[in-house]
Order: C-alpha cells, then sequence, then structure tokens
C-alpha cells in the first residue's frame, strides 16, 4: 500500500516537528510547512493525501489558505487552533476543513482522526466499475464506488466528509439520524456534546447540492430530533 503524504502546517516550528514525529513513527511521509504561502506552495508542487493546518498564522492565515486549497483540491484537512470558541471552529468548518481541533491537543488523538480522513478519503477516491452501483434522485446522482456526486450530470466537488453525510443519509433514505449518530457513523470519533460540527457540514453540503439551501429538496432537517434524505 502507497504511504500516505500529509503536510503539516503551523508557525510553531516545536508544534509542527512534534506532530510530524508522531506522523512519521505511523509511517506515514511528513512535509513540513511554516506559514499559508509555504503550505499553498507546496500544494501545487506536490501532491498530498492530506492537511493539517493551522488557524493562526502570519502572511496567510489557515482559513484563507482553507479557502484556497478548496478551490482546486478536496483533500482532507484538519484544522488546529488555540481558539475553543464555536464562531472559530464553525469558521473553520464552513471554509472547507473537514475536522476541527483545539490546542493544545493530544498527539494521539490527532493520529486518530488522521487515520479516520485517510480511510474515508481512500474509500471515496475508489474508482468505479460497477456504473450501475448509482443512486438517483431528480437531478442528483451518486455513484457510490467512485464516490462522486453529480448534478445535472455535472459532477459535484464535496469534501470526504460531506460525501460521507450524503451518502449515509441517502443510503438509508427516509431515515431520520440524529446528529451524535452522524458525527459518530461520518467522523468515526465519539460524538462531544454541543458541537455545531455536523450542523455546519449540513448547511455546506445543501449549498452544493441544493437549488435553494433554505428550501431543501434533498437533505431535510427533523426538527427536534437530526437530519434524513428523500423529497419532504
Amino acid at each position: 500500500m502507497e504511504t500516505a503524504r500529509i503536510l503539516v502546517v503551523d508557525d510553531e516550528k516545536e508544534i509542527r516537528d512534534l506532530v510530524g514525529i508522531y506522523l512519521r513513527n505511523e509511517g506515514y511521509e511528513i512535509i513540513l510547512a511554516g506559514t499559508g504561502l509555504a503550505a499553498l506552495k507546496v500544494m501545487k508542487e506536490v501532491e498530498v493525501d492530506l492537511v493539517i493546518l493551522d488557524v493562526m498564522m502570519p502572511e496567510v492565515n489557515g482559513i484563507d489558505a482553507c479557502m484556497e486549497i478548496r478551490q482546486t483540491s478536496n483533500v482532507p484537512i484538519i484544522m488546529l487552533s488555540a481558539k475553543t470558541e464555536d464562531i472559530d471552529k464553525i469558521m473553520g468548518l464552513s471554509v472547507g476543513a473537514d475536522d476541527y481541533l483545539a490546542k493544545p491537543f493530544n498527539p494521539l488523538e490527532l493520529i486518530a482522526r488522521v487515520k479516520a480522513q485517510l480511510r474515508r478519503a481512500t474509500k471515496l477516491n475508489a474508482f468505479s466499475k460497477n456504473k450501475e452501483n448509482i443512486l438517483e434522485e431528480d437531478e442528483l446522482a451518486m455513484d457510490l464506488e467512485a464516490g462522486k456526486v453529480y448534478k445535472n450530470n455535472v459532477e459535484v466537488p464535496l469534501t470526504p466528509t460531506e460525501y460521507g453525510i450524503l451518502k449515509l443519509l441517502w443510503v438509508n433514505k427516509g431515515i431520520t439520524f440524529k446528529t451524535e449518530t452522524i458525527y459518530e457513523r461520518v467522523w468515526g470519533q465519539p460524538y462531544f456534546e454541543n458541537t455545531n460540527t455536523v450542523m455546519v457540514h449540513i448547511r455546506k453540503l445543501r449549498e452544493k447540492i441544493e437549488e435553494n439551501p433554505r428550501d431543501p429538496m434533498y437533505v431535510f432537517t427533523v426538527w427536534g430530533v437530526g437530519y434524513k434524505f428523500g423529497i419532504d
């Protein structure tokens, strides 16, 4: 199996070196960058499988770097930040990050999240040989083997997390999933109370697949319970 290449971006040398050591011990190939500009340069020159991106950096911060990366790549992104307020977490997820970890963090927790993101990305990038394994709903289609979604025959650039949420709901069409169940099934991590992570990703998903995100045709909110897929 090919070794995953991970880009670690943090302006604090001690943190990026520490993260690099832990990830190398897991067998990953690591590229270190100290600024957002350096990270964007790496992304143009080298193919990476996952990005660990600090929020607070000079010149180009993590939020702006994430937005720039998302213009051309759906690579999994885990954001790190010393900020713990919900609004900062929501901002990071809103611009396309797949996961968010507050500093100080346990390196073992970071490794677990890295592995979860890489597992999901590997499954989604598998080449589809069976085109019959496709879900269709009006103008929307999902190729379960290729891990791709199409709207009016045009591919929709979903992140691995957005795809994972849509697949969970669509495959189980009509079934309402609680927020905590979605988080545990898609992220592969225990659900933490008062997290807005799922809500933010649902909103981003709707912006990409719905004609009117405020009046969705596909992903519905069941108030007080959770979310479901299906014509209401």
